[in-house]
This record gives C-alpha cells, sequence and structure tokens, in this order.
C-alpha cells in the first residue's frame, strides 16, 4: 500500500494509494478526488458546518460495490468531532430507536480524512446541532426534482421555474443546484429554523402546488409507478432522519459529476433547450473552472416564511 503522511491545518494524515482509480471511465485517481475537495473545501465546509454528515464509500472506486456510512468508523481520530444522534425520524416522530455516532466535517483535515476513506459523496441533514451536539430546527429547505425517464434534466428545470415562484410566494428564494446524477435540487434558507416536521409539511405544500400547476409534468406521490415521464418532487428529503447529497460533492457516478449549484439564467436556458442530450450535469474540474471563472454560486437568501 502506497502511502504519504500530509499535514493539513496541524494535523498529520496519511494519505493511501493516491494513484488509485476511482473513476475507470476518466481515469480519475484518488489524488485527484483529494485534490478536488482540498481546493473546494473553502465553499463546501460551510455548508457541512454543525451537519452530521453521511457518507457514500467506494472503496475500489465508482465500478466497484459502495455502502452508505452513517456512525463514525472505527479508528477515528480522537481529533474530529463527532455527535450522536437519535434515530427516532425527526426528532419526536416515529421510527427505529437508538443512538447513531456521526461525523461533523469541522475543518479541511476532516474531510481529507474522510476523502482518503473513499468517501466520495457527503450527504447532510437540513438542521444542525449546537456546540453541545444537540439536534436545533431545519435552516434550509431543500425541494428535490428527481425525473422518471424519459424525462430529464431538461423537464426538471422547468419545473425548478414554477417552483421558484411558488416559493417566493412562500417568502423564499431558492439556489438551483444540479445533482450530479439526473435531477435538480432547490435550497432556500428558513429563518427562523422549524422542526423538521414542518419544514416537511412546508416541502410538501410546496410539491402539492407544483402537481396542481403542472399536472403534465409534476407528480407529488411516492408511488414509482406514477413517475414515468413526469418530475416526482421528493419533499420527503426534508424528514429529520434523511441527508441529501451536499452541494459541491462529488457523486458516485460513472464520470466525477458533483452536486454544483448554477445560476438561474442556466436553469432558464436549460428548461427551453430544443436537444435535451445538450445539457447535463457538470463534472470535477467544470465546477473547478468555474469557482475560478465566476466565483461563488451557491448563496442562501435569508427569507422568512409567509
Amino acid at each position: 500500500m502506497n502511502q504519504v503522511r500530509v499535514d493539513v491545518e496541524g494535523r498529520t494524515l496519511t494519505l493511501s494509494n493516491l494513484d488509485k482509480v476511482l473513476y475507470p471511465r476518466t481515469g480519475t485517481t484518488k489524488g485527484e478526488v483529494l485534490n478536488y475537495y482540498a481546493q473546494v473545501a473553502p465553499r463546501l465546509l460551510p455548508l457541512l458546518a454543525g451537519r452530521a454528515v453521511t457518507r457514500v464509500r467506494w472503496p475500489h472506486g465508482v465500478e466497484g460495490p459502495s455502502f452508505f456510512e452513517k456512525n463514525a468508523p472505527a479508528g477515528t481520530p480522537s481529533w474530529v468531532r463527532t455527535v450522536r444522534v437519535p434515530t427516532t425520524g425527526s426528532r419526536g416522530e416515529t421510527g427505529t430507536e437508538g443512538v447513531l455516532t456521526f461525523p461533523v466535517v469541522a475543518d479541511l483535515a476532516t474531510l481529507t480524512w474522510l476523502v482518503n476513506l473513499a468517501a466520495l459523496e457527503l450527504h447532510a441533514h437540513q438542521w444542525r446541532v449546537d456546540a453541545d451536539g444537540t439536534p436545533l430546527g431545519a435552516d434550509r429547505l431543500v425541494i428535490d426534482l428527481d425525473p422518471g425517464e424519459p424525462a430529464g434534466l431538461r423537464e426538471c428545470c422547468a419545473v425548478a421555474l414554477t417552483a421558484r415562484e411558488v416559493l417566493g410566494e412562500h417568502g423564499l428564494s431558492a439556489v438551483p443546484v444540479a445533482s450530479g446524477s439526473k435531477g435538480l435540487h432547490l435550497y432556500a434558507a428558513l429563518r427562523p429554523p422549524l422542526p423538521p416536521a414542518e419544514s416537511t409539511a412546508l416541502a410538501r405544500r410546496v410539491a402539492e402546488e407544483l402537481q396542481r400547476r403542472r399536472p403534465d409534468l409534476v407528480t407529488a406521490l411516492m408511488t414509482r409507478s406514477r413517475r414515468s415521464g413526469k418530475v416526482f418532487v421528493d419533499w420527503s428529503q426534508n424528514s429529520g432522519s434523511k441527508t441529501t447529497v451536499s452541494p459541491y460533492s462529488l457523486r458516485g457516478r460513472a464520470r466525477p459529476t458533483v452536486a454544483a449549484p448554477v445560476s438561474w439564467a442556466e436553469v432558464e436556458t436549460w428548461a427551453e433547450e430544443a436537444d435535451p442530450e445538450a445539457i447535463g450535469q457538470l463534472e470535477m474540474d467544470e465546477v473547478l473552472g468555474r469557482i475560478a471563472n465566476f466565483g461563488e454560486f451557491f448563496a442562501l437568501s435569508p427569507g422568512r416564511i409567509r
């Protein structure tokens, strides 16, 4: 096993197998993945701050098996912050009982340590924990637009434009994120934060209103058989027990795509694109180039719910 010891903001880490190919289709190595996360960290870390993080790991690359990991793994360094979170749904909702010990990605050293474990995807709750580890209310709402074939990203963008209007009617300003998979996520800041049960109910109202306005294109129903050719608005992602892939996280797809913040101007253009093959998810090199050329896309404007 090839190893190298590095200093990351005062922490000594042992990185392994930097030349291992994690994305065979593009030849992207573990070292390149680590470099991506190091470069994007100034934008990613504030979005993960104070949030329990679930990881999806691909130890043998994206063409091998993967697994979700919630608990901090054996051998977690003592300097990594962890929080104990009840597993009872949205803290008060019914669900399985127990406690999970999540890592909190508080700094670049923690981020580097996790990525070295082939944690390509980082998923976070929409709520934070306080300094004592106590879960707080949801400070973000996420609207997950998931297309059912033959619908795709173009149809998600069309729905997103209507969703922007609906969210605006609730006093919320949304930021779009191309999911890096098939669809699109919309994030809005919640001021003041809401209990997750209430933010989930709000997301469901938004989803049902979208279904009412665009019955030709939208479904808010969980039934998979009803999603073909439509965009499913997954309001349940706001549940206190669920996590959503973080903006700027890589995805474990065939290519190194990213959950990439985009502009509303791009969403408007993509919604009108005649050729759906002409638009697609963004890859890590493209995201780094966009950051260098254009700066920050993901900036949540505080809104007050009406």
